[in-house]
């Protein structure tokens, strides 16, 4: 019976690792069409106007593990007439669908901070929905580099 060595088993190790590595580079990703599926489940197949809607994202994250997101809504928030829901999609991760918020009339305004993670440069899509149902649309797309490199 023939012995492993160290230098064979680190071999073995590192090729399993790297392909693994490009399994998920591939399969791992939504496509744009999974996030238009997660928007159309979201708005029940209605259409959704562009505009009203201010993404706040860096043109250029360098770090796509913490990456600063501001949402804000230009529509009333009366009793009548408010918005209800955020969600936020992006075209690159593997789940598109990557947050929810919830709003009431009591909130005074439609807008919400947070920090995302971004696996790759990608749209994200923002979709509102008013307590009318209507729905409104806006898009932004983030560079992400890895080490000051291009992504």
């Amino acid at each position: 019976m023939r012995k492993l060595t160290r230098r064979a088993a680190l071999a073995v190790g590192a090729s399993g690792v790297a392909l693994t590595v490009v399994g998920w580079g591939s399969d791992a990703r939504a496509a744009a069409k999974e996030a238009a599926d997660e928007v159309a489940k979201f708005t029940g197949g209605k259409t959704a106007e562009q505009g009203k809607i201010s993404i706040e994202l860096p043109e250029i994250a360098e770090n796509g593990n913490t990456v600063p997101l501001t949402v804000s809504v230009n529509a009333p928030m009366t009793a009548d007439n408010y918005v209800s829901d955020v969600l936020v999609v992006s075209e690159g991760n593997p789940n598109p669908g990557m947050i929810t918020f919830h709003f009431t009339p009591l909130s005074g305004k439609a807008e919400a901070q947070t920090r995302i993670r971004l696996a790759a440069t990608q749209n994200i899509v923002v979709v509102a929905k008013t307590s009318g149902g209507q729905f409104y649309i806006g898009q932004k797309q983030v560079k992400v580099t890895i080490g000051g490199c291009g992504g």
